[in-house]
C-alpha cells in the first residue's frame, strides 16, 4: 500500500490497531459518491482522460453493488474502506484505477466521506423526530382536557392536563430538530480538494465537486477542512441533548406505568416480564431509552477527549471518531422510534389522573389567587391565608373544598360561598389561559400550530 517507502510488512498487532474496515466500511456510500464525483472533476478538467474516467465510474457502479449486496470481500490488511475500495477497483479497471487518488488525499477522502455520512444522520434523525412529535401531538390533541396532577419535586402541584403535559416534550423535541438543523447547515462545506493538508497543485475544480456532492461551498482553509471534526461533536452534542430529552420522557413513562401512578399502560409489544415473578409487566423499552442516553453522552465526551490535545492537521487519533458517532446515531433512531412506538401504543387511564388531582392541596394556588381578585389582598397576604387554609384541612384530614364555610371564615372572615368555584380542577385548568398556559383550548391552539411547523 506504501509503495517504495517500505521494504516490509506491518507486525499483526500494528494490523489490528490500525484497521478501521470493520467499523469505516458503513461509509461505502459515501466514499463511492466522493470518488465518482472527484472523478468527474478530474475528467473535465482535463486531469484524467475520458476513457480512464469512464472506467473508473463503471468500476465504482460495480462496487457500490456488490457491497450493497454482500458479495465484497474486505480486507483488513487494506486497512480502512478507502483502500479496499481502491484495490477492487484496480481488479476492475486496471491501470485506470490509479489515476483516481489524483490531487486528492485520504485526509480529505475521509473527512468529506464522514460529512456525508453525518448530513445523511441528521436528515435520516430528523425524519424520525418528525414521527415522533406526530404521535405526541395525536395524544396530546386526545387529551386536551385529561387532567392529571402537574408536579415539581415530584410532589403535586398545580392541575395541568396531559395534553399540556406532553406538549412540553413537542417544544423539546422541535428544539432538538433545531440543533440538527443548524449543525447540518454548518457542516455543509466540502472538504475535498483540500488533499492531504495543503491543497494541490493540480488545477482542480473543487466548487463542481461541492456542488456535486450537494455541499453549499467548498471549505475555505485546507489545513481546517482535513483537522475539522466540529461538524461530528455538533452532531454527538445535539444528539445527546435529545438523549435526554427522550430520557426525561421515558422517566415518566416508567412512572406513569408504576403502581403508585398507573396513569397509563402499555401494551405487550412494549413491556416485558420476568423469569421468576409471573404477574409482572415491565416497561422494559422505556428504562432502554434512559439507559441508552449514558452511552451518547460518553460518546460526545469521547469524541472531545479525543480530539482536544491534536495540533494542526490530522493526526490517526482522528480515526478514532467514527465508532462512538456511529453507535450514537444508532441508539439516537432505536430510541426514537421506540418512543414513538410507545406513544402510539399508549393507553391513558383517565380516571387514575383525575383521582391523583385530589391529592396534595392542589388547587391551593387557584385559592390564593381568588383572595387576590375578589377581596382585593396582596398576593402575599393571600398566600398566607391560604397556607393557614391548608393547615385546617390537614388538621381536619380534608381537601380544601370540603371545608365548610364556617371553617374558612375562622382564618379569613370575608371569605364567600364564590371560593368554592375555584377549587375544582377542571376550573383551575380552564382558568389558566395565559400564553402558554395549560386550558384545553390553549392546548388545542398548540396542538394545531406544531402540526403547521410539521408541515
Amino acid at each position: 500500500m506504501w509503495g517504495g517507502r517500505f521494504a516490509g510488512g506491518p507486525a499483526a498487532v500494528m494490523e489490528r490497531i490500525n484497521a478501521s474496515i470493520d467499523f469505516d466500511r458503513r461509509l461505502y456510500a459515501q466514499d463511492i459518491a466522493g470518488s465518482k464525483a472527484h472523478c468527474a472533476m478530474l475528467v473535465r478538467q482535463g486531469i484524467i482522460g475520458q476513457q480512464d474516467g469512464d472506467a473508473i465510474l463503471a468500476g465504482l457502479d460495480q462496487i457500490e453493488r456488490e457491497i450493497a449486496e454482500g458479495r465484497f470481500a474486505f480486507s483488513t490488511a487494506l486497512e480502512d474502506i478507502h483502500m479496499n475500495i481502491e484495490a477492487r477497483l484496480k481488479e476492475i479497471a486496471g491501470e485506470a484505477a490509479g489515476r483516481l487518488h489524483t490531487a486528492r488525499s485520504r485526509n480529505d477522502q475521509v473527512a468529506t466521506d464522514f460529512k456525508l455520512w453525518v448530513r445523511d444522520a441528521v436528515d435520516g434523525l430528523d425524519r424520525d423526530l418528525r414521527d415522533l412529535l406526530a404521535a405526541l401531538l395525536d395524544q396530546a390533541e386526545r387529551h386536551a382536557a385529561t387532567v392529571m396532577p402537574g408536579m415539581t419535586h415530584l410532589q403535586p402541584a398545580q392541575p395541568v392536563t396531559f395534553g399540556h403535559h406532553l406538549m412540553a416534550y413537542v417544544e423539546m423535541l422541535s428544539r432538538d430538530r433545531g440543533r440538527l438543523a443548524d449543525c447540518r447547515k454548518r457542516l455543509n462545506e466540502c472538504p475535498l480538494g483540500a488533499a492531504a493538508l495543503a491543497g494541490t497543485s493540480f488545477q482542480i475544480d473543487r466548487a463542481m465537486t461541492s456542488r456535486t456532492l450537494g455541499f453549499d461551498r467548498p471549505a475555505a482553509n485546507s489545513l481546517d477542512a482535513v483537522s475539522d471534526r466540529d461538524f461530528a461533536c455538533e452532531f454527538l452534542s445535539a444528539g445527546a441533548i435529545l438523549a435526554v430529552h427522550l430520557s426525561r420522557l421515558a422517566e415518566e413513562i416508567v412512572l406513569w406505568c408504576s403502581d403508585g401512578f398507573r396513569f397509563i399502560g402499555l401494551s405487550d409489544a412494549f413491556t416485558t416480564g420476568s423469569s421468576i415473578m409471573p404477574q409482572k409487566r415491565n416497561p422494559d423499552a422505556a428504562e432502554l431509552i434512559r439507559a441508552k442516553a449514558g452511552r451518547v453522552i460518553g460518546a460526545f465526551n469521547a469524541l472531545l477527549i479525543v480530539l482536544k490535545g491534536l495540533p494542526l492537521t490530522y493526526g490517526k487519533d482522528m480515526q478514532e471518531d467514527k465508532e462512538p458517532t456511529f453507535e450514537a446515531a444508532d441508539s439516537l433512531s432505536l430510541c426514537v422510534v421506540a418512543m414513538t412506538g410507545m406513544l402510539r401504543d399508549m393507553t391513558v387511564n383517565e380516571e387514575a389522573m383525575r383521582r391523583a388531582t385530589e391529592a396534595g392541596f392542589i388547587t391551593a394556588t387557584d385559592l390564593a389567587d381568588w383572595l387576590v381578585r375578589a377581596l382585593g389582598l396582596p398576593f402575599r397576604e393571600a398566600h398566607h391565608v391560604t397556607g393557614a387554609l391548608v393547615r385546617l384541612a390537614e388538621t381536619k384530614g380534608c381537601g380544601l373544598a370540603e371545608l365548610t364555610l364556617a371553617d374558612m371564615r375562622t382564618v379569613e372572615p370575608r371569605l364567600t360561598e364564590d371560593v368554592y368555584d375555584v377549587l375544582g380542577v377542571d376550573r383551575s385548568v380552564a382558568s389558566r389561559t395565559s400564553f402558554g398556559g395549560t386550558a384545553p383550548d390553549n392546548v388545542r391552539q398548540a396542538v394545531a400550530a406544531a402540526r403547521e411547523r410539521l408541515r
